[in-house]
């Protein structure tokens, strides 16, 4: 089975960017893995898809993140 991508462009909060690269130098771990996780795991588990919808803790934005 052929997998097929699609390529987006997302705005991301600095902040926990620059955390996550720090927290993952030394892994495996790349966002690209951690967004496609997280969506798998999103549209599959009912209490995964209730932790994202209801972390509110994020910084507010215009963008709504």
């Amino acid at each position: 089975m052929k997998v097929t991508t699609k390529l987006t462009s997302i705005k991301i909060i600095e902040e926990i960017y620059k955390n996550f690269k720090s927290d993952t130098v030394n892994t495996k771990m790349s966002l690209q893995k951690l967004v496609n996780r997280t969506l798998y795991l999103y549209s599959r588990d009912e209490e995964f898809e209730s932790l994202l919808n209801n972390t509110n803790n994020l910084k507010i934005s215009g963008s709504g993140f």
